[in-house]
């Protein structure tokens, strides 16, 4: 696989025994999973944990949260058996855009059929399913995770002890689908893109680096880039800030797949827990665990009102606050503070 160089050796691959049906309709054959664990499995199966990564993330928990992983913090190995596995669409080992299409014998591409949050949610139901998981401690995950996370809490309440929503809402705003349709249009006018069909050795990457620096200005905060970057000038004579953006939209494409953001950000985009033909705050009110809703004071993105409405209106849920200036990426960047705040959590 393209990017297999780029996952941790520890990564596993499950391979789903039977088709997976879509909730648009479509059935995927020959399903692959990549995952990784911490930790033991008890004879009993209930002492798990599942972590669901953000946009462009991997099964590699521990390299982007790491500070939460250790004795006495969040994901213990010594007590917990921890499981993070990369989402359905996405090009770290799991089915996606750049796998195999079995009917054709070529990959996917945006062909890809179209997904859904809740498909991601049941995928992994399946996997845990397969690894002998029989109860979940608890579920946690930030942004795309935090959808993951709702989603868990509505499809599989007797399977899930605790869910933890970081920096999410139940339902994608205007203003996200907004951002996300700006980064998605960057993609389709790089003359590589020729509607999705790209050869490997020359992918859209110019709108692909685009699409992440107009996302990484929507992931940090105005208060952020002040502190960090001013309006310094560097010896180039460009500004700090456009030079940082755009490495980090090179840095991107040479890790990840531009299919492969399309797919997953209009899955983001049609993410509604309420499945867009119910109620949304009933949708919410049935999510009846034991939850905690992190909000992210200076979130651009998801900003503070979407966790104050997810903990209004679901029964158990309570409120906590990550004070930070970064932005919607704080829940990468405070990882200390927000330890605490998950530990205080699930052992009061």
């Amino acid at each position: 696989m393209k990017y297999r160089h780029l996952i941790s050796p520890e990564t596993q691959v499950y391979q789903l025994p039977e088709p997976f049906a879509l909730e648009s309709g479509e059935v995927l054959m020959g399903v692959e999973v990549a995952y990784r664990c911490w930790g033991t499995l008890n004879e009993q199966g209930d002492n798990a944990v599942h972590i669901c990564h953000a946009l462009t993330g991997s099964a590699d928990a521990d390299e982007w949260w790491g500070p939460l992983f250790g004795e006495g913090r969040t994901f213990d190995g010594d007590r917990d058996f921890i499981v993070c596995s990369n989402v359905l669409g996405s090009c770290y080992g799991t089915t996606g855009p750049i796998s195999i299409n079995p009917a054709t014998g070529k990959p996917y591409g945006r062909a890809f059929p179209a997904i859904t949050v809740r498909d991601m949610v049941r995928l992994q139901w399946r996997l845990l399913q397969g690894l002998g998981v029989r109860k979940l401690k608890f579920v946690i995950g930030g942004s795309l995770g935090g959808m993951q996370v709702l989603e868990w809490g509505k499809l599989y309440p007797d399977y899930v002890d605790r869910i933890v929503s970081i920096a999410a809402a139940g339902r994608h705003s205007p203003w996200c689908i907004a951002m996300s349709e700006a980064q998605r249009q960057a993609i389709f006018a790089d003359p590589n893109w020729c509607n999705g069909h790209y050869e490997e050795d020359t992918p859209p990457t110019t709108g692909l680096a685009a699409a992440r620096m107009m996302a990484m200005i929507s992931y940090r905060a105005t208060v952020s880039f002040e502190q960090r970057f001013g309006r310094e000038v560097q010896e180039d004579g460009e500004f700090a800030i456009a030079s940082y953006l755009r490495y980090q939209g090179q840095k991107l494409v040479k890790r990840f797949d531009a299919n492969t953001y399309v797919a997953l950000t209009e899955a983001m985009d049609r993410h509604d827990v309420s499945g867009g033909e119910g109620d949304y705050r009933a949708a919410l009110g049935a999510i009846a665990q034991p939850t905690l809703v992190v909000a992210i004071d200076s979130d651009l993105l998801y900003p503070p009102r979407d966790q104050q409405e997810l903990a209004q209106w679901m029964p158990n849920a309570e409120l906590e606050w990550l004070s930070s200036p970064h932005g919607h990426d704080a829940f990468l960047i405070n990882m200390v503070a927000l330890n605490e705040l998950v530990m205080a959590f699930l052992y009061p």
